[in-house]
């Protein structure tokens, strides 16, 4: 059974992620067959549009292979596992870049490598059943496939909290922060990409038609909150903001922090001031090339998959296990340049 589906609809190529059991999560092997399709798509007049959705289960897609990446970096030096970012970052740029429209459907969980297919899409679409997440800092990675372009971009500190905790939000959320363009009920979905085969040049106002109002979304009575105790540039400021606060939201905040990466949370502050400061999105993602691969031979990474997917023990014991042991040498380490010969570059 192959793990992608890849077919036209007349004008218009169609994606479907299917390999339910991992919830879709990409691999290799399907990352460079969406390369494929998108080149051939983007050269050929006969095609307008571009749909990107999941076959069947309970998810868009989970993530990425963090499985092979973590065997990466305790075989091979983490060889294989830099070459898994360098076509999933290809794709992804390929994405952001494509001059058609290209409609992502996230409905359901939308994590990780799912989040790098559907924010390039110039329609997102969101549903009841959407749950949205950046979770690596609980496996000592960054927010990468583009997470340091789109989470900096977010209105105030939305992004350094969704990317610090790993917050799940929900269709209305996602709509509320501009994280998608369109919420659907899920029950219309297949009825809205039937009419976009049919009127690929109408894509705007099928899912415009068929759009349901939103919930009223939670984040935003917690907006205030993140952007006053989620304004600091460093972790322990962070926390420590957060445990003068004392409210109940700024507790469980700090709880959920706790259960945290530290060095992966400086990381991601990093990150996300580099990616902000970035003027293309090719110069964002060398950046998150550099600290990718750097990152899944640090020990977190390899101890965090252990404790949260293979093991699932829940009990990650993370180096440094404080934010205050942090050595920034070793952060500014992460986001060094390459070689020349070994930097990432569009197709």
């Amino acid at each position: 059974m192959s793990e992608v589906l890849i077919h036209t609809h007349g004008p218009v190529g169609h994606i479907s992620l299917n390999r339910p059991k991992a919830i879709h999560a990409l691999t290799l092997s399907m990352c460079e067959a969406m390369i494929e399709a998108l080149v051939k798509w983007r050269d050929d007049p006969a095609i307008e549009a571009v749909i990107v959705d999941h076959a069947e289960g309970r998810g868009f897609c989970a993530g990425g292979d963090v499985t092979l990446l973590r065997n990466s970096a305790l075989e091979d030096g983490g060889a294989s596992g830099r070459h898994f970012f360098e076509v999933e970052y290809h794709l992804n740029h390929l994405m952001f870049t494509f001059p058609k429209p290209i409609v992502a459907f996230m409905d359901g969980i939308t994590m990780g490598g799912g989040v790098g297919i559907s924010q390039p899409a110039k329609y997102r679409v969101v549903t009841e059943n959407t749950k949205y997440a950046m979770p690596e800092t609980g496996i000592g990675l960054i927010c990468d496939v583009g997470g340091g372009w789109y989470l900096s971009r977010l209105p105030g500190q939305i992004g350094k909290f969704a990317g610090l905790t790993g917050a799940r939000l929900d269709g209305a959320e996602c709509l509320w922060a501009g994280l998608a363009t369109h919420y659907l009920p899920a029950d219309v979905l297949a009825e809205a990409k039937a009419k976009i085969v049919e009127n690929p040049s109408a894509i705007e106002s099928v899912l415009d038609a068929l759009s349901a109002d939103a919930p009223d979304p939670r984040l935003a009575g917690n907006k205030e909150r993140i952007d006053t105790l989620f304004a600091a540039e460093s972790l322990t400021d962070i926390i420590t903001a957060l445990e003068a606060d004392g409210g109940e939201w700024a507790m469980k905040e700090l709880k959920t922090l706790r259960t945290k990466s530290p060095q992966a949370c400086e990381l991601v502050l990093r990150q996300l001031r580099e990616g902000a400061a970035c003027e293309t999105f090719a110069d964002n993602m060398r950046m998150e090339y550099r600290a990718a691969g750097r990152a899944i031979m640090l020990p977190d990474f390899a101890e965090g998959v252990r404790a949260l997917l293979v093991d699932k023990t829940g009990d990650p014991k993370w180096q440094p296990a404080t934010p205050e042991e942090i050595d920034p040498a070793a952060v500014d380490a992460v986001f060094a340049p390459l070689p020349a010969d070994k930097e990432w570059s569009p197709l």
